[in-house]
């Protein structure tokens, strides 16, 4: 009875560990599957309700993911997490009364975690509680007097208060602490702006991009401060770039469609400003714009189109008249172009009055179409409220970090990458595939695809046929090679680990055996690496190291065998061996930009910032375009 017990134990805590692994790859349905498992055999379990609510979570099904936190917090009260995660659910469905109950829960639990007093003061900003979140502001002012984070918070809860003198004080105060704070130099800009100090707010700008490089609204505050000094081309290019971030972003196609018409570009404009009208089709102010440049183009008849649309909702648009007089007349229409000029003569539109001087920008609400010149900024400045939380982005980079590219690794499912075009040979695994050995072909690669449910249970169906066949030949060096890359994909890396163990055993050192047995170790490990005791990963990294040198052995010429040693080398914080390592491999393939990006986050880990900058400028010329942002990150530390 109790070895039973014992035997379905170990089976569970298996299937748990195994939901974890899909999980971290996000294999988001295969986890779900596994811990369904866990929770049909011990439906008293927190944990795997916990770990199907943050697989619901990544799917975006907020709902059940609240439903599965009722459940893990019903079973264990006392976890922070499991309150931490529900508040995600509830703000992403609005609920932020409810989300700031649990994030209060959560410091009941901690009173120093810092992201659930973070949360608790964005929830009251929605709530509109803004002396409550000074409150809370204030306490976290007390815990964490250093970090800038609370001061910025201050400022921005200072705006919507409508005290602006204070919240720049809060932001000066900011930056006195922290020259870095991108955040803070973005409001330092909003407050330049605001006083017509456009070269300064275009200083504080540059800052403020070079810590956050992908924030598209800084290139669009960045733009509007060039144009208001001239700077016509300037101001494009940051339209250009904020457009790489957000091709659907409104103002930068509106504004820079205007730019566009001002230096000649007639036909790129259009392009903008059609953009403009597929989102607001009733948008009057980008049609006249729009019928100018049609008319420069000789597009008379689309030209008078739109003019007569926008004359439809404002009668009183005298330049619509003149403009399409000036068109009638063009195609012959005279009768048209005088009864539109006798419009224009009967508005006595010269009356000293009546007369007024364009404006260079207005704001996004406002709709007069005499203003149709002016380029278009945001009504009011406003932060977007970003809840910090362990859970945010893909699982694996919940800790930003500097660290190199993902390992290659032997799998089915790869991601094409439209930059980073590199490939991986291995001659040994060109054999296998000329074999028909898989059935399918198998790949080298740093970027790997998460599977549907139909390939994880093809996967399952292999397993349990191979299993039936190594039964009667348990020595079978092709079938333990499918079994374990079966087990690989379904993230079963402990018997995918023991299958290589097996055939390695039987047949001596074998390349690919070393290489599947070492990406699986590593693959466990990266699950594990934040809570996992330091030695056993330390030992861990040294085994895959091991397998890795081993597979190099047989096979001297492979360069991905040195870049992934690399990798592994900066896990162990060997810095001098990992530069080394990715040297070597770059000596094989110089035209490896994984290697030169690993090799350059080796450089600034040891302290050599300028060849690490080097090497990453490399990367980024070869496809690499990660690495530009390391490199506006990290050369402002450089010595």
């Amino acid at each position: 009875m109790f070895s039973l017990s014992l035997t379905a134990q170990i089976n569970t805590d298996r299937v748990l560990l195994m939901g974890r692994n899909a999980l971290y790859y996000e294999d988001y349905v295969l986890a779900i599957q596994r811990f369904n498992m866990v929770i049909s055999a011990k439906p008293w379990l927190g944990e795997p309700y916990f770990y199907r609510a943050l697989a619901k979570y990544y799917l975006e099904d907020f709902q059940g993911a609240e439903i599965d936190c009722n459940n893990a917090v019903e079973r264990n009260p006392y976890a922070l997490n499991h309150y931490v995660l529900r508040a995600l659910c509830r703000i992403n469905q609005n609920r932020y009364a409810l989300a700031e109950e649990d994030y209060q829960k959560a410091i009941s639990i901690n009173p120093l975690d810092h992201n659930s007093w973070h949360n608790i003061v964005l929830c009251q900003i929605e709530l509109k509680e803004y002396a409550r979140a000074d409150s809370s502001l204030d306490m976290m002012l007390h815990h964490w007097p250093k970090e800038t984070e609370q001061y910025t918070m201050k400022a921005q809860v200072s705006l919507l208060r409508t005290d602006t003198v204070q919240a720049e004080k809060w932001t000066d105060r900011a930056l006195e602490l922290d020259d870095y704070d991108g955040r803070a130099w973005s409001l330092k800009a909003m407050f330049q702006g605001n006083r017509k100090e456009y070269k300064e707010a275009e200083t504080s700008l540059d800052k403020a991009i070079v810590q956050m490089p992908r924030t598209a609204a800084l290139y669009v505050n960045r733009a509007l401060a060039r144009y208001n000094q001239d700077n016509l081309r300037g101001a494009m290019s940051d339209y250009d770039a904020c457009l790489d971030l957000e091709p659907r972003n409104y103002l930068a196609h509106y504004n820079r469609g205007l730019l566009r018409a001002q230096v000649g570009e007639d036909n790129l404009a259009i392009e903008d400003f059609n953009f403009v009208l597929e989102l607001e089709p009733d948008n009057t102010i980008a049609l006249y714009n729009r019928a100018l440049l049609l008319d420069n183009i000789g597009d008379y008849k689309g030209a008078i189109r739109d003019i007569s649309a926008v004359i439809k909702d404002y009668p009183e648009f005298w330049d619509g008249y003149r403009q399409r007089a000036a068109i009638k007349r063009k195609i012959g229409d005279v009768n048209g172009a005088e009864r539109d000029e006798f419009k224009v003569l009967q508005a006595r539109l010269d009356a000293a009055a009546g007369k007024k001087y364009p404006v260079r920008t207005r704001k996004k609400s406002e709709h007069n179409i005499e203003d149709y010149a002016a380029l278009v900024e945001e009504d009011k400045h406003e932060e977007e409220n970003e809840y910090v939380s362990e859970y945010r982005g893909k699982v694996q980079n919940r800790q930003t970090e500097l660290r190199p590219e993902p390992i290659y690794s032997l799998t089915y499912y790869r991601n094409l990458s439209e930059t980073n075009t590199y490939v991986a040979y291995l001659q040994e695994l060109e054999t296998l595939n000329n074999r028909h050995l898989f059935p399918m072909r198998l790949y080298l690669t740093d970027n790997e695809a998460p599977m549907t449910e139909k390939q994880t249970e093809t996967h399952q169906a292999a397993i349990t046929s191979l299993s039936e066949q190594l039964d009667k030949k348990p020595h079978d060096k092709d079938m333990l090679l499918r079994r374990a890359l079966d087990y690989y994909h379904i993230r079963d890396f402990e018997n995918a680990v023991a299958d290589m163990d097996a055939l390695i055993l039987e047949n001596g050192p074998d390349p690919m055996a070393l290489i599947l047995r070492a990406q699986c170790r590593f693959a466990q490990l990266e699950v594990s690496r934040t809570t996992a005791n330091a030695s056993d990963l330390r030992l861990g990294y040294l085994m895959v190291v091991q397998d890795y040198n081993k597979a190099s052995d047989l096979m001297p010429d492979a360069p991905f065998l040195h870049y992934n040693i690399g990798c592994v080398q900066v896990q162990l914080a060997d810095y001098l061996a990992a530069q080394k390592s990715f040297s070597r491999a770059i000596e094989l393939d110089s035209h490896f930009p994984s290697a030169y990006y690993g090799r350059g986050v080796a450089y600034i880990l040891g302290g050599q910032t300028e060849q690490g900058l080097s090497d990453l400028s490399q990367a980024g010329e070869l496809g690499l375009y990660t690495a530009y942002n390391l490199i506006k990150k990290y050369s402002q530390t450089k010595k």
